[in-house]
């Protein structure tokens, strides 16, 4: 792609980035097919391609993006199903984290989409508050007609009355079954250390049950994604900074060998923390070595290698979790480790397209959100399942909304097949 950058544009660094991703775009096409939104909407401006267009006139522009330009870079689900595809190495993610940082900074919303945005960044990485504002949301589920539509949407996705924090969210250290292989970080996160504890609870058993001390460290928390992506880089850093601090005292201190994620959205966070601390050289060290040991829970329990359990007949559909798919291009170790578990393991249709969670993507623009968890789930039945795994919470709720299949995390069948517990969706559904 031809750009027009200025020589002053160009010597900001971020433009001078952007320029090259931007020239590596040639316009072949092949990510039309794989975008959710150009799938469901036919439209080029809601394709990558399309993207890329806007995202160039508005930054060579620079200025306040037009109205429309916004509507269409918002509709991005930030897949990366796009990155997977593309056969230049076009690096969308960058160009589209910059451009909502861009977005944010220049464009004034109108006041409810504002309100919302901001309420999201702040409730949803603060454990405390969202246990109150989940609790809200359950009770004005049963009012639904009385709510807008973005607050219904929001009530829609609360599981329930949260109740106080989990002992494996807190600060502390649990030893190893029988010797010690591993000394591990378990990332307890901000929503999941809320709405996910039971996963969790899942991953620190699997992990000590197969020779890893897991620790939970004192002060980490939210992995700074959720703010990213809503484009308030600051506030992203801020969360992460807290996370790399506590893990680094961690890895100078007793040492860690890695630190274990088991919601794949804050995992593909994690592993780009150099980027994201690039302009921060006091902490440049410490994001490297966090960023370095940062692996997904299905990662090391391969390296760990599963003890057997008993054989089972359940059959599992798997869906690939976009943020594990494409933005940590994993896609065997789940299915593989699930495999030797026992499990008949299939995988559904349509696996590289997105179920809509997309983070906050559901809550900010719950029509194709919908639309797309709707489509995920009918090809996830095809398969005729017993239960459905995926490695990343919100992907866990979005398709439950739209299924009466049990959908749990994969580390949950592990615990399960390794000698843990039933995962309680599958006993709340009475499946065996």
């Amino acid at each position: 792609m031809q750009t027009r950058f200025s020589e002053g544009q160009l010597a900001d660094p971020l433009i001078a980035d952007a320029n090259r991703v931007l020239r590596k775009c040639v316009h072949c096409g092949f990510c039309l097919a794989t975008c959710p939104t150009y799938v469901l909407l036919g439209d080029e401006l809601d394709s990558p391609r399309g993207r890329i267009y806007l995202m160039k006139e508005m930054l060579e522009t620079g200025g306040p993006p037009a109205a429309e330009t916004v509507k269409h870079i918002d509709r991005c689900l930030s897949c990366l199903s796009c990155v997977s595809t593309c056969p230049s190495g076009v690096d969308y993610r960058r160009l589209v984290d910059q451009t909502r940082v861009h977005i944010e900074s220049t464009f004034r919303r109108p006041w409810p989409d504002r309100w919302l945005r901001r309420f999201l960044g702040w409730v949803l990485v603060r454990p405390p508050a969202l246990r109150i504002a989940m609790s809200a949301g359950a009770l004005a589920r049963r009012f639904p007609g009385l709510l807008p539509p973005r607050l219904a949407a929001l009530a829609r996705l609360s599981p329930g009355i949260a109740r106080g924090p989990a002992p494996i969210v807190s600060a502390g250290r649990y030893p190893a079954e029988g010797e010690r292989r591993m000394r591990v970080a378990l990332m307890t996160g901000c929503v999941q250390s809320v709405t996910g504890t039971e996963i969790h609870e899942a991953t620190a058993r699997v992990l000590r049950r197969h020779g890893c001390e897991v620790v939970v460290a004192e002060g980490a928390g939210c992995c700074g994604a959720l703010n990213l992506h809503l484009g308030d880089e600051r506030a992203a850093l801020r969360s992460a900074e807290r996370s790399v601090r506590s893990w680094w005292r961690e890895i100078q201190g007793d040492g860690l060998d890695a630190i274990a994620v088991d919601a794949s959205g804050c995992g593909a966070a994690i592993k780009d923390y150099v980027h994201l601390f690039r302009n921060r050289p006091e902490l440049r060290e410490a994001a490297s070595a966090v960023a370095e040991r940062a692996v997904d829970a299905s990662e090391l329990l391969s390296r760990l290698g599963l003890k057997p359990g008993p054989a089972r007949s359940t059959v599992v559909a798997y869906h690939d979790a976009c943020s594990l798919r494409h933005g940590q291009q994993l896609t065997e170790p789940p299915r593989r480790l699930l495999a030797e578990a026992g499990f008949d393991v299939r995988s559904p249709s349509e696996g590289h397209l997105c179920c809509g969670s997309a983070g906050t993507y559901n809550m900010l623009q719950p029509t194709i959100a919908s639309q797309l968890g709707a489509r995920k789930a009918a090809n996830l039945e095809r398969v005729r399942p017993d239960v459905v795994a995926a490695g990343n919470l919100g992907c866990i709720v979005q398709i439950g909304a739209y299924t009466n299949i049990p959908v749990v995390h994969t580390v949950e069948l592990l615990d399960w097949a390794t000698g843990g517990p039933r995962p309680p969706a599958m006993s709340r559904a009475g499946r065996a």
